[in-house]
């Protein structure tokens, strides 16, 4: 009987159940995990058939808070699958809210679920439990966007919900802000704590409540929308920006006049963090002798944490401040000292012990200030906040440039604030700059496993050998970005192999098409090895459109740290990172011409007679014509006073003027998959390295990060007249080796100890095949390995591998 009660409950069948129920003496049932009819009903079927038999149930007698042996019970299930009707019917009926055996309790698991509206349940009959929920954004073991989604769901029910989740969330911040401002709290706990609030916090502000009948408009318009009053953005005429607030429509963020004890949390660790670096900054322009010993303070701090609430740094001044706050936290309040105290440390090492704490408070302020400003603008109180504390912010770096890697993410964001920045920045190491990089570009993009081998069938480019260019340009301009950011998959038309190997084949393949002169798009330049954008590819109708897809397969390229074959102009370089050309640019595509202008602004052109305008003559779309350099250019001498500028203007003319379509189309591609802020991380010589790796083969460094597997050993002969024969073939084959094992003709920066395969980091490896006559080399691609037969001799090795690089490095199968 307790099976067919079971099955009726588990497929909703509630006419039947009925029946059924009236003929048994006990509908408690339990099967052998002790649950009864109402626990497999309250977490099976739908929706509204899922209810009627809840209710069915308990009208017939049902135990409505019955346990199983884990002590799960029926609203246990409920929460545990999104059911928010059952769990409302349960809940009506008095059922009691009550944890498994393991403390786990339905709210627990309605967050794990993300089931935004199963908590709102809740919430109305245990109003308890929204503080719950909101002490639960500091536990690091529930995911962040579950969290994200019920508070979102929540904050959707009204305005007054909403300013609630927002202040507590604040509050919550707060307490974690003045806790990482204490020695006395760990320090990577807390930070990722208070940043982990934040990015909740900035999530819901920016939702807002949907309904349209509210009455209030959450949008950047009006003035009386009160979320302002959640945190304050002072209205600032920044002398950087020149930024108007009110023409950018943010008048509802404007300065609101607040006396202390109104102050909403946020602003009180704002505060703190202001002080603190007014403080450092007074310390920094001490003398040594007198400066207050902030250090033996701080110290103190460590030993007073015994109960194991961090206790804030100092003492605030003036009534008020923190007491009125429902979190009871106190202000940080590093002025606030009883007097001076002998000096026992320099002031650096204040820095060094504060300056990781103050970078992470400087991230969430941030991020609080960016929540409130419009996609792609900075706030002009975050700009306002760091040229006051330039110096103290750049005393941070200097001392520990990873700083900027950990926290100072604003710094790519706003290029005003880069600059400030950017002779401290551009001074790391080139490797830390490419792991900040690609931690970037990477950043919110979820975690995939597809190895370049997506799930749905629709996202693998498909392209034609035949066609390789016209036919990529075509799928990648119909394909979705932000899954091309994620994987690329390639298959050539007619051919089964699909992998990395493929798709780096691919990347070759397309680099030397896109400087096919069929193409026109580019020109060689004098040295013979590099190339310019063509100025007359207007020849090509859709040159254009093709140069947008060349920025489109570089920048993919690079996001994938893919190799392309091709070397740029450094001029071109500078133009991808926004750098200025100048004259010395011009000898890459006119040497001559460059000699020139470097005479020019070598000697003295005053009584020389040259008659020099800033106009030049040059080519229009197939016809000479003269150009003027700038306004009424025609009729303005070049003089000894002017020949500077003369030269750079005749310099931009020649490198980018005459391509600016060119350069324009190009960069939109690219910077589809590259943000322009990111990239000038770089310098041109650096972007090279990046995008087609490093030029020459040191068959030494291959040796030393080369794997042997399959019974092969470094020292066995066959190896050994392996490496003899890499070394004597010429450059040309060791490049066709090299893509014939890994699918690409470049060794990456750093050289084959970064050699990428299809899951990451893998070495060269050779690996042992029996022998037998006539048998060629093979190689998998995806794993960077060469399979070479156990050949008996040198000479039949080296003839064997040359027919194989010669006829068999295009092409894969699924061999």
């Amino acid at each position: 009987m307790a099976a067919q009660i079971h099955w009726l409950a588990v497929n909703g069948r509630t006419e039947l159940l009925h029946d059924l129920v009236q003929h048994v003496s006990d509908v408690d049932v339990e099967d052998a995990m002790g649950q009864t009819a109402l626990h497999v009903a309250c977490q099976n079927g739908h929706k509204t058939v899922n209810s009627t038999t809840v209710q069915c149930l308990l009208d017939s007698g049902a135990d409505i808070n019955r346990p199983n042996v884990s002590g799960a019970t029926p609203l246990y299930f409920a929460c545990s699958h999104g059911q928010r009707d059952t769990a409302q019917i349960l809940l009506l009926r008095g059922a009691k809210y009550l944890p498994d055996k393991n403390g786990v309790t339905p709210l627990d698991l309605c967050v794990q679920g993300g089931y935004g509206e199963t908590c709102e349940v809740l919430i109305q009959y245990h109003p308890r439990l929204f503080q719950t929920i909101i002490q639960m954004t500091q536990n690091e073991d529930l995911r962040e966007n579950m969290l994200r989604q019920v508070l979102e769901h929540l904050s959707q029910q009204s305005e007054s919900q909403y300013l609630k989740i927002l202040t507590s969330l604040a509050e919550v911040a707060t307490t974690n802000g003045h806790k990482l401002l204490s020695l006395s709290s760990n320090y990577d706990a807390q930070m990722k704590s208070l940043l982990r609030i934040v990015r909740i916090f900035c999530h819901v502000f920016r939702i807002g409540p949907s309904s349209p009948s509210n009455g209030i408009d959450m949008g950047y318009n009006g003035n009386k929308t009160p979320r302002s009053q959640v945190f304050k953005v002072r209205k600032v005429y920044d002398v950087v920006r020149k930024i108007d607030v009110k023409e950018m429509n943010l008048t509802k963020h404007a300065f609101i006049n607040q006396k202390p004890h109104t102050q909403n949390p946020l602003e009180l660790l704002w505060h703190s963090l202001d002080e603190w670096l007014v403080l450092i900054a007074t310390e920094l322009m001490k003398n040594k002798k007198d400066s207050t010993d902030i250090t033996s303070i701080l110290l103190k701090q460590k030993g007073q944490d015994q109960d194991g609430t961090s206790i804030p740094p100092f003492e605030p001044s003036g009534p008020g401040s923190y007491e009125n706050l429902s979190t009871g936290t106190r202000e940080s309040k590093p002025d606030a000292l009883g007097g001076k105290q002998e000096a026992s440390a320099d002031c650096q090492d204040v820095i060094s012990m504060t300056a990781n704490r103050l970078s992470a408070v400087i991230q969430a302020f941030y991020m609080c200030c960016s929540c409130q400003m419009p996609p792609g603008m900075t706030s002009p109180r975050f700009i306002e906040f760091v040229c006051k504390h330039d110096e103290v912010l750049k005393c941070f770096v200097n001392r520990n440039p990873k700083i900027i890697f950990d926290h100072f993410h604003f710094l790519l964001e706003c290029p005003e604030l880069m600059s400030r920045f950017m002779h401290i920045i551009k001074a790391q190491p080139f490797k830390d700059r490419c792991e900040w990089f690609y931690e970037h570009l990477h950043s919110g993009q979820p975690d995939s496993d597809m190895v370049h081998r997506p799930v749905n069938e629709n996202d693998i480019l498909l392209v034609h050998r035949d066609s390789i260019f016209r036919s990529s340009c075509e799928v990648v301009s119909k394909a979705n970005c932000a899954k091309l950011k994620q994987g690329i998959a390639v298959r050539f038309h007619g051919e089964e192999g699909m992998g990395q190997g493929v798709v780096r084949e691919w990347f070759d393949i397309l680099s030397n098409e896109i400087v096919n002169p069929d193409y026109a798009l580019f020109t060689q330049s004098a040295d013979g090895t590099t190339f310019q954008p063509n100025s007359n590819s207007y020849v090509n109708p859709d040159h254009l459109n093709y140069f947008r897809f060349a920025g489109q397969i570089l920048g993919l390229a690079l996001n994938h740290r893919q190799l392309v074959n091709i070397y740029f102009t450094r001029s071109f370089y500078k133009h991808i990172l926004g750098i200025p050309v100048n004259y010395q640019d011009v000898a890459s595509i006119d040497p001559e011409y460059a000699k020139n202008l470097q005479w020019i602004l070598d000697n003295d052109i005053s009584d020389l007679g040259l008659e020099l305008t800033f106009s030049v003559e040059t080519d229009v779309f197939g016809a000479m014509e003269e150009v003027p350099l700038k306004p009424g250019g025609g009729s303005i001498l070049v003089t000894q006073n002017n020949k500077a500028e003369y030269v750079q203007l005749v310099t931009e003319l020649r490198m980018t003027r005459a391509i600016q379509p060119q350069i324009n189309a190009f960069l939109q591609g690219f910077h589809m998959f590259i943000p322009p802020s990111l990239i000038q991380l770089f310098d041109e010589y650096e972007l090279e390295l990046l995008l087609s790796g490093m030029p020459e083969i040191d068959v030494s460094d291959w040796i030393k990060n080369t794997e042997y597997t399959s019974g092969y050993e470094r020292e066995d002969p066959v190896i050994q007249w392996f490496w003899e024969v890499v070394e004597n073939i010429t450059p040309e084959e060791r490049v066709l080796l090299l893509q014939f094992v890994t699918g690409s003709s470049r060794v990456p920066h750093g050289g084959f100890a970064n050699i990428m395969g299809g899951s990451g980091l893998q070495n060269f490896t050779i690996a042992a095949v029996p022998y037998t006559p006539n048998l060629l080399p093979t190689s998998s691609t995806c794993i960077n390995m060469l399979k070479l037969p156990e050949y008996p001799s040198k000479e039949i090795l080296k003839d064997r591998l040359l027919v194989a690089l010669h006829c068999g490095s295009y092409g894969y199968t699924m061999a």
